[in-house]
């Protein structure tokens, strides 16, 4: 039993909407899975699904053995989940320190010492600590963005798209945010249409076509099949 398991999985935007088809889908402890397909394979609908702003329709969804199918998104991140979605996931009004504080809104005890740990951690935050997230780059909200998940210290951290718009310099950067942060003991899936840097930084993939398991393995496996290449991948 891994740390975050899907069986099964069915769900939607309404009953008669099936964007999940019966996925299964799994993390261990210490891995960065990848997740990538086509566009409406429904790679940010799974993500959804367990972060609990969807409900399954069918199957089960398990963190720590617990089952969370269908609670709120709050009960979630409680037990160890936290979620970064790929739009509106900053406060761009409130200056940085402010958006690490709603960050750890879950669980407030100890805040300080958190935000401190993230300050050190991201340097580029520290620096802008009292600036509006608005006045960020691209690239630094969605530091910002991971360093609030951080804040409720999960045990696996959901990204979506993280690197959706950023300059190549600034999603390389942001790629070696994202192992930085799973080298620190934190299990990370993530939906990344930048297929290619997805694999290159995962430890396992998962391939959905049409909301269903096409392809699954070792990344590095995955990365080098002549099929997946040339199909996902460009060539």
């Amino acid at each position: 039993m891994g740390l975050l398991n899907v069986e099964g999985l069915v769900a939607g935007y309404s009953a008669n909407d099936e964007i999940l088809k019966g996925i299964n889908f799994a993390v261990e402890p210490g891995e960065i899975v990848g997740i990538i397909g086509p566009n409406g394979a429904g790679k940010s609908t799974l993500l959804k699904a367990i972060a609990g702003l969807l409900k399954p329709g069918k199957g089960s969804i398990r963190l720590k053995d617990a089952p969370i199918g269908g609670r709120l998104p709050r009960d979630i991140c409680r037990l160890g989940l936290a979620y970064v979605p790929q739009e509106q996931n900053v406060f761009p009004t409130m200056s940085v320190r402010e958006n690490l504080e709603m960050g750890g809104y879950v669980d407030p005890k100890g805040a300080r010492t958190k935000i401190d740990r993230v300050f050190a951690r991201f340097p580029v935050l520290a620096r802008k600590r009292r600036l509006a997230a608005r006045g960020l780059s691209g690239g630094e909200r969605q530091i910002l963005a991971m360093a609030m998940a951080l804040m409720v210290e999960p045990a696996v951290m959901l990204l979506d798209e993280p690197s959706a718009g950023l300059s190549p310099i600034a999603a390389e950067r942001l790629f070696e945010s994202v192992t930085a942060i799973n080298r620190e003991g934190v299990a990370i899936a993530m939906v990344e249409q930048n297929a290619r840097e997805a694999l290159s930084i995962a430890s396992r993939a998962y391939i959905l076509v049409d909301g269903r398991n096409h392809r699954s393995g070792p990344a590095a496996a995955l990365a080098a099949d002549p099929d997946i290449r040339r199909i996902f991948l460009g060539g």
